[in-house]
Formats: structure tokens, C-alpha cells, sequence
């Protein structure tokens, strides 16, 4: 019994539409092993290729990458829905829809990409060698040019970019030279190689000559793990002994002003907690974001007093996320910040928001921390604590403790690989750049759920690029520390509060990312699209 057309066109939908459901689970262990994400995500990546370099039309492409796309998109980022409707108060089918449409305009750009692909470098059953080298190259280089474009256009937005799957595989090594973007071309490139391996004809089936361009593909993986036993930094000063603070604070509650006081004493507790038998006094001690939900100057100076009194008593610096509000020529200026401070700050300096120690968040999360023109009826829905914040600048002075130097980021800024990198150059009076780094976080707003490993698996990549540790302090998980190589070193079970003390040994250096930043993967991609498309314009069939 023969197939309809359309019965064909549903299992074709359906295939890809599980495909990148699978997709969407190599971002962060669990379900699957560590071991499996980056194998999954090439073996799911290489069908969307199948289907599209060999697609009838670059229209019938585009549908294909959408679809594919969408559904990797719409279950990857599910954690959103429980941000808008479990603790934004908006109804669960305008949250769904929300997530959807977010999705779907996600999936514009990869749906992009693959159309290109097909367009001006289709491949054929009986493609020569250098037919499907070229047309490969193509895809690959499209999909990460396009992947960059995510995550720069609008303020970008990257999660998800198939570089975070590739943190526990060779092509990591390639990331303190190209970056994301540029593990993200490589992943890309495999994965077409791989789908050009299985040839639509069976008369024209995979043999040696259609093994060109996995050979070049798998051979350039490869060659990230020699990179990857190389020590693009160097120890720096003494390690630093720190304490990271979980206070888990429900999101429900963080917010609510009765219950001020109870988060505020929880944190104090946690700070004043005395080490461990065998574990040293931390000469640093982590809160997470907003461990004040008010702006510094709303509370009641002596509670600051108390704070500055723990720190000199424990004779340690204490960092914390906290709202500032203060006054610039006149002006006043909100922000999401970081204070900085030790037993001989003066408390007036805390209530003003103005310590010698301060970082201000430079990536606003946009609805969340500034409101887009135009969409004010949408926040207007939610019952969710919005600001106006003011930006901070590109380059802030890293905090001194213990003989490291620590540049401070907040929630998904590390999601930005360019935005951490002017910490690490010197500044221009010649203090010396960053020799760790530290996120801050409250993923309260997203549960147990795969927003907290995504995150982690993100700070991972971080890491490998800078070779620079990196410290996670979040609200309610994953509290972490990662080495320099991007390995966790320690962790907290998430929606535990708790404490981890951690020794931390500060690196000095310059990787090739570090100083060029995305140019160096920007310019491959380049080149490899104009090789490309050159060379499919020279053969390209009647």
C-alpha cells in the first residue's frame, strides 16, 4: 500500500519536529549523560542538514530548518512558561504563547541559514568531492553566521547556541581561539559532513569519494583536543578562600516586603556561619543577585551597619547583589549592582550606594530590566518586579581581595562571551585586569529545571574561552566553582540553602579570544562562505 503525498509531508514533519526535541536536550546533562550531549546534538544536527542541503528548494529548506528549530527552541526554553505564569501571574495559555511566539521568532534565524545554504550551495546524489566539501562548508558557515547575528541582534539572545553542547568534546578545545561562534561553526560543519555521508540514491551511495568533506570535518574536531592540553594562562598570587552563599529564598517570597527581614537574617546567618573544622576563613564571601530586593537606600542604616560590623569581625570582604539607587551630576541613576565591601567601609558610603567596590550590570535583560518600546501593555500583564535600570560601563575595575582581581557579572550576562572580555585587559592606568571571574544569579524565577544546568553548562564555556576560573553564587542553584579547563570543582544541590567554601587560585593571561574577541571566528566564517559559495558557483549544476 502506497503512501499519499501529504502522509509523507506529516512523517516528515513529525521526524523533524522529534528530532529537534532531541536537539533541545543536549544543552545540559540530563536526561542524558555528559558524556552523550555533544555526540546527540551532532547526530540530530546532521538530520536537519540531511533534509536541507538535499531539499528540493530553498523554500522547502526554510520550512524544514523552522520547523526543526521551533521544536528544539519551544522545549529547550521551556523553563520561561514557569517565569511568566507560575511567578509573573500571567495565564498559563499567554505564557504558552509567549514561549511559542519567542520560539518561533528564534527559529527565523536557523530557518535562515539553512535556506541560504540550499540557495547558493545545493547538494546532488551524484555531487563531486569537492561539490559536497563546498556545499558542507556552506551550510556550517551559514548557521553560525546567522547564530552570531542571534546573539547580537536586538541585544541577542544565544541560549542555546550549539557551542554549549560541545563543552565536553574536542571541538571545546578550539573555544580560546575562536570562541563560541567559532565551536559553533565546527559543530555545524560535522554535522553537515555527517548527513553528506548518507547519499538519498542507493545507486549513488556513500563510498570513498563522498568522504572528503567528514574526513576535513572530523580531522578539524580532532585537532581541539591537542589545543585543549595547552595552558593558556598561568597561576597568579596565592589561592583566594572563599564562601559562595545559596540563601534559597522561594521566588515567591523574595519579593514580599513582610518577609524582608526573615531573607536578610538568613543571609546574615549564612555569612556569619564559622568554617569547618580544616577549612580556612574566607577572605571573600559570594551573595547571589538582589540578596536585597530594595534599593540600598530604602533600608534602615543600621541594618548596613550590621553587615560592615560581620565583615570586619570575620575580617573578610563580603559581596552582594543589591539594587542602587544614586545621584550622578544631578541625576538619578538606577542600577543592578554589586557592592564591595570590608569591616572598614563606611556604612554612610553602603547607604549611598557608593563603595570603592561596585559593579553595575551592563547587559539588561530586556522586559525585566529595562521595557522595549513599544511592549509596555505586556509587562502591564505581569506581576513581575520590573526596573528601568541604567547601564553599566564596558569596562569596570575588577574588586582587589586577597591579591586577585575579581570581575563581577550578573544573571545571564555570561551568556556573552565579548561582554566579559574588557575585564580582562589591563586598565587604562594600568591595574591589572581580572584574574577570576563571578556570576551572580537568581534562576528562582525558573524552578528545578533545565534553565539552572543550561546556565552552568554556559559558565563552563566561559571559562574554557578565558581560561579564567569562574564562581556561580545563585539563589536557589547551581552555586558552583569551575576551574579554568571549565571543569566543576564543587557544587550545591539546587533549592538547598547551604554554603560552599572553596579554595580558588587566580590565573593570569591572555588566550587568543581573550584579546580578539569573535573577530578571529567571524573572519573563518567568512572565508569559508566565500570559498564556498565560490566554489558551488563554479559547479553548480543545470
Amino acid at each position: 500500500m502506497t503512501s499519499t503525498p501529504r502522509g509523507r509531508i506529516l512523517r516528515g514533519a513529525a521526524g523533524l519536529v522529534l528530532a529537534g526535541a532531541v536537539h533541545a536536550l543536549t544543552f545540559a546533562p540530563g536526561p542524558l549523560p555528559g558524556w552523550a550531549l555533544a555526540i546527540v546534538q551532532i547526530l540530530a544536527l546532521a538530520i536537519l542538514a540531511r533534509v536541507t542541503l538535499y531539499a528540493p528548494s530553498a523554500r522547502q529548506a526554510w520550512l524544514r530548518g523552522w520547523l526543526f528549530s521551533f521544536a528544539s527552541y519551544a522545549l529547550g526554553l521551556y523553563w520561561i512558561f514557569i517565569s511568566l505564569h507560575r511567578y509573573g501571574d500571567l495565564a498559563a495559555p499567554l505564557a504558552v504563547a509567549a514561549v511559542l511566539a519567542l520560539s518561533a521568532f528564534l527559529a527565523l534565524f536557523p530557518a535562515t541559514a539553512t535556506a541560504l545554504a540550499r540557495r547558493y550551495a545545493p547538494l546532488a546524489p551524484d555531487s563531486a568531492p569537492s561539490r559536497i566539501l563546498s556545499g558542507t562548508l556552506a551550510w556550517a558557515a551559514m548557521w553560525a553566521a546567522f547564530e552570531w547575528l542571534r546573539a547580537v541582534l536586538l541585544t541577542g539572545f544565544p541560549w542555546l547556541n550549539i557551542g554549549y553542547a560541545q563543552v565536553d568534546s574536542p571541538i571545546a578545545g578550539w573555544a580560546p581561539l575562536l570562541g563560541m561562534h567559532g565551536m559553533a561553526f565546527l559543530a555545524a560543519f560535522v554535522a553537515a559532513a555527517v548527513a553528506s555521508l548518507w547519499q538519498p540514491s542507493r545507486r549513488a551511495g556513500p563510498g570513498p569519494r563522498h568522504a572528503l568533506a567528514a574526513g576535513v570535518a572530523l580531522a578539524l574536531a580532532a585537532a581541539g583536543w591537542p589545543l585543549s592540553r595547552i595552558d593558556w594562562s598561568a597561576p597568579v598570587g596565592d589561592p583566594l578562600n572563599v564562601r559562595l552563599v545559596q540563601g534559597n529564598i522561594g521566588q515567591s517570597q523574595k519579593f514580599d516586603p513582610a518577609l524582608l527581614d526573615q531573607s536578610l537574617m538568613r543571609h546574615l546567618e549564612l555569612t556569619a556561619m564559622p568554617p569547618p573544622a580544616g577549612v580556612p576563613a574566607p577572605q571573600l564571601v559570594i551573595l547571589p543577585e538582589t540578596v536585597l530586593p530594595i534599593f540600598q537606600d530604602q533600608l534602615d542604616p543600621r541594618i548596613w551597619e550590621a553587615w560592615r560590623n560581620l565583615a570586619g569581625q570575620r575580617n573578610t570582604v563580603i559581596a552582594m547583589g543589591v539594587p542602587l539607587h544614586d545621584r550622578v551630576n544631578g541625576r538619578d541613576r538606577y542600577t543592578n549592582s554589586v557592592m564591595g565591601f570590608d569591616g572598614a567601609t563606611p556604612v554612610e558610603q553602603l547607604v549611598a550606594g557608593n563603595p570603592a567596590m561596585r559593579y553595575d550590570k551592563r547587559h539588561l535583560v530586556p522586559w525585566g530590566e529595562y521595557v522595549p518600546p513599544g511592549f509596555h501593555w505586556f509587562v502591564d500583564m505581569l506581576n513581575i518586579p520590573l526596573g528601568d535600570f541604567d547601564r553599566g560601563a564596558e569596562r569596570q575595575t575588577p574588586f582587589a581581595v586577597g591579591g586577585q582581581h575579581i570581575a563581577f557579572n550578573i544573571c545571564y550576562e555570561d551568556l556573552f562571551g565579548p561582554d566579559l572580555l574588557p575585564a580582562l585587559q589591563p586598565g587604562p592606568n594600568g591595574e591589572p585586569g581580572a584574574t577570576i571571574l563571578v556570576n551572580v544569579s537568581n534562576l528562582g524565577w525558573f524552578g528545578d529545571t533545565w534553565a539552572l544546568r543550561q546556565h552552568l553548562q554556559i559558565g563552563r564555556l566561559r571559562t574554557i574561552e578565558t581560561a579564567r576560573p569562574m564562581l556561580t553564587a545563585t539563589n536557589t542553584g547551581i552555586t558552583a566553582a569551575i576551574d579554568a579547563k571549565g571543569r566543576v570543582a564543587a557544587q550545591l544541590a539546587p533549592l538547598q540553602a547551604g554554603v560552599l567554601p572553596v579554595s580558588v587560585q587566580g590565573m593570569t593571561g591572555l588566550t587568543p579570544y581573550a584579546r580578539f574577541g569573535d573577530k578571529t571566528a567571524l573572519a573563518l566564517i567568512g572565508l569559508a562562505l566565500i570559498a564556498a559559495m565560490g566554489s558551488a558557483r563554479r559547479t553548480r549544476r543545470p
